[in-house]
């Protein structure tokens, strides 16, 4: 079966419940806000320590980006139409979303007082359409820290939706080429690399390329940068019936392409090899271990973990009460706080249907 033809087959859905996506996503959140909780804090500023949780968190990262291409590609093909799509995704994305934006405006709103009102609306402008760079502060929160940003961490969520916008298109291409929907996506990953490798020198030297080149690390971290990891989770959809059956074999071939990625000029192949991988802990043999029984609380994990961090470095605690109070009290409070974002928030906005209310205990 072409891939065309299996995007137009593939249902899958009675499928997810029986992989370890959900336990993936936790793990991959956790990590981001491990290095978050370590760079916030200012322990070890600019240290190996820090360092080595930088790379890991990137490739948290990316490894959601992968786990997004496979699942919303899924969704996609689950869809009534595009409005069903459309509808599934905002309904995921977005409620959530928006009370981690609303929340901090209104605390920065009682402290700063309405003089400031301007910007916080300018705040809320911005990052309401996840365009967070545009005005990343907020006024009364977190000045004077090492980093003054609300929720650094967002900046990934427009990429996200940057890549919901363009899959139907991708998804009609590959149906329009048939046979040759495999070339599609390894257009797009090589296309993906090219670009996250090359802007930065593109952007050396003088003229008005040269005066953007502080800024080409960020540029070539965008999408279509981040569109390698993308492709290879469609890729893993469109082959699910094969990485359930010989995950293994998966396993043995990302490993190899991963650690080869570490290789001066071989690092294209970090996406592949992540993917790889990726399936591998997704299916291979053993408990599934639903990490979403009692509640899918990654996505509330990952948008939350920032700004709760950086309240707590604000009140002192690390300073006043030593590190392992601080990253306890942040491990506390962001994990109360996901759990509240599914149960009042994400939960209610989801479809009866949808795979993540299927996934936890009904209340």
């Amino acid at each position: 079966m072409s891939p065309g033809q299996a995007l137009l087959h593939l249902t899958g859905g009675e499928a997810l419940a029986t992989n370890r996506f959900d336990l993936l996503r936790l793990l991959f959140a956790g990590g981001v806000a491990v290095f978050h909780a370590v760079a916030l804090s200012a322990i070890a500023p600019l240290s190996d320590l820090e360092n080595v949780l930088s790379h890991l968190a990137e490739l948290c990262i990316e490894g959601f980006f992968i786990v997004s291409g496979a699942l919303v590609f899924g969704s996609l093909a689950r869809a009534d139409d595009l409005a069903d799509y459309a509808g599934k995704r905002v309904r995921r994305l977005y409620p959530a979303y928006a009370v981690i934006i609303l929340l901090p405006a209104l605390v920065s709103l009682i402290i700063a007082g309405p003089g400031a009102l301007a910007q916080i609306a300018h705040y809320l402008g911005a990052n309401l359409v996840f365009l967070n760079f545009l005005s990343p502060e907020l006024p009364g929160l977190f000045q004077g820290q090492r980093f003054e940003e609300v929720n650094g961490a967002l900046w990934t969520l427009k990429i996200e939706v940057m890549f919901y916008l363009a899959l139907p298109v991708i998804a009609a291409l590959m149906r329009l080429a048939g046979r040759g929907g495999w070339v599609v996506l390894l257009v797009l990953y090589v296309a993906g690399e090219a670009w996250r490798l090359l802007v930065p020198a593109i952007l050396e030297g003088d003229g008005v390329a040269g005066m953007l080149n502080a800024y080409g690390p960020q540029i070539a971290r965008q999408l279509p940068g981040q569109m390698a990891f993308f492709a290879s989770g469609m890729a893993l959809w469109l082959m699910w019936d094969q990485v359930k059956t010989r995950p293994g074999r998966f396993g043995l071939v990302g490993f190899v392409l991963f650690a080869a990625s570490w290789l001066p000029w071989l690092e294209p192949l970090r996406a592949a090899g992540l993917a790889g991988l990726i399936a591998w802990a997704a299916f291979a043999p053993g408990p599934v271990l639903n990490a979403a029984r009692f509640g899918d609380i990654s996505y509330g994990l990952y948008i939350a973990h920032f700004p709760i961090i950086q309240m707590i470095v604000m009140a002192g605690v690390f300073s006043a009460a030593g590190p392992s109070i601080g990253f306890a009290a942040a491990a506390v409070l962001t994990v109360a706080a996901s759990f509240l974002l599914w149960w009042l928030v994400e939960k209610p906005a989801l479809r009866k249907d949808s795979h993540y209310r299927q996934a936890a205990r009904d209340s």
